[in-house]
């Protein structure tokens, strides 16, 4: 008599799916799949629930909304220590994962997947309207208009001019040439005719590099003495990046954008940079203290303000949703992620696992 294999659990935290139900029905016979109710992933209620195993051996967790399911704070060691080791993935929406312990989960023998390529396009979207603000100074001129004063529209519209500029043929310099970073590479290269240059950890291949004509710079410093815009479009890796003594290494009268996160910038500095006309404009989806807004910041003319929605569009959540599927089946089906983001450290702490154990069989 053949008995069957039980389905592998996933653990559903968030919102129901919204979007891709044909790929859920298959997503579901392929899965047992578990979605504790929005009281019980209060942070405290999420813990206990853990400890007693309530969810059994689940060997997924999905996360397939960013605003939704993550009611119980961030993944560090506290939670992350008592997953179950039946637990291989972790796939979620969203591009930043600075909220969770990606090396910690390696430790574990858990597969970190983000959604960083659905929200691509529209982040480089985002990015592309703040290149063009920060050149052309709209900033100035929307608020000139929306204050009904004649006297600010006439100042908008007869100096602005004097200080505004095309992109074309200006050099973007690029921190951060992933899936995001090079989908903006590729937009200003072709609307715009910007020069692209970039750094990062790994230098892309020569064909994706000739492709946008971009040029690689492995010292971050010598990027930004020559960049005529700095753009941010790397994770968080726990330290600030762009800090007052950074910024003295900027091109003077450079702009600077981010759309990665905001406690990658000392925004103080920031704020010194641009009084002292080191900075000569300034483009910010995220911020330092979010949902809370740097209050200089909000003064100046030359500093266009977004409200973390770079990501914000119907088209990316609909990608979040599915690749989040699509990430756990590719994973626990074939062995294979389609986005997985801290796969290098799983590896080296597989091969340490390795290490340890060859060493104390000797």
């Amino acid at each position: 008599m053949s008995t069957q294999t039980p389905k592998p659990i996933v653990l559903h935290i968030g919102d129901p799916i919204k979007y891709n139900h044909d790929t859920y029905a298959r997503f579901a016979d392929q899965f047992t799949v578990i979605r504790p109710p929005l009281e019980e992933l209060q942070r405290s209620k999420f813990i206990t629930a853990l400890k007693e195993r309530r969810w059994g051996d689940f060997s997924a967790i999905f996360r397939p909304f960013w605003n939704t399911g993550g009611e119980m704070g961030n993944w560090d060691e506290e939670l992350i220590s008592l997953l179950p080791t039946s637990a291989k993935v972790f796939a979620s929406a969203g591009a930043g994962y600075n909220w969770v312990d990606t090396a910690l989960l390696a430790r574990k023998g858990v597969l970190y997947c983000n959604g960083a390529s659905a929200s691509s396009e529209s982040v480089a979207d985002m990015a592309i309207f703040l290149i063009l603000s920060v050149f052309r100074n709209t900033t100035w001129s929307q608020l000139a208009a929306r204050s009904l004063s004649t006297e600010r529209w006439l100042d908008a519209h007869q100096n602005s001019a004097a200080i505004s500029y095309n992109p074309r043929g200006h050099t973007l310099g690029i921190v951060g040439l992933g899936n995001i970073g090079y989908m903006i590479a590729q937009k200003a290269f072709a609307a715009f005719g910007m020069r692209i240059a970039y750094h990062d950890l790994y230098r892309k291949p020569r064909e994706q590099e000739e492709a946008v004509q971009a040029t690689y710079y492995d010292d971050l410093d010598a990027l930004l003495s020559l960049s005529d815009c700095v753009l941010i479009a790397t994770p968080f890796e726990g330290k600030t990046l762009i800090d007052a003594e950074r910024l003295q290494k900027f091109k003077k009268g450079s702009r600077f954008i981010n759309i990665a996160r905001g406690s990658l910038v000392d925004e103080a500095a920031l704020v010194e940079a641009l009084k002292s006309e080191l900075i000569c404009a300034a483009g910010l989806d995220v911020h330092a203290h979010e949902p809370e807004v740097n209050p200089d910041l909000v003064t100046m003319d030359n500093v266009a303000l977004t409200c973390h929605t770079a990501g914000a569009s119907v088209d990316a959540h609909v990608g979040f949703e599915r690749l989040a599927m699509e990430n756990i089946e590719g994973y626990l089906m074939k062995g294979r992620a389609l986005t997985p983001v801290n796969l290098h450290l799983l590896k080296e702490s597989s091969h340490a696992k390795r290490v340890a154990l060859d060493s104390a069989s000797l």
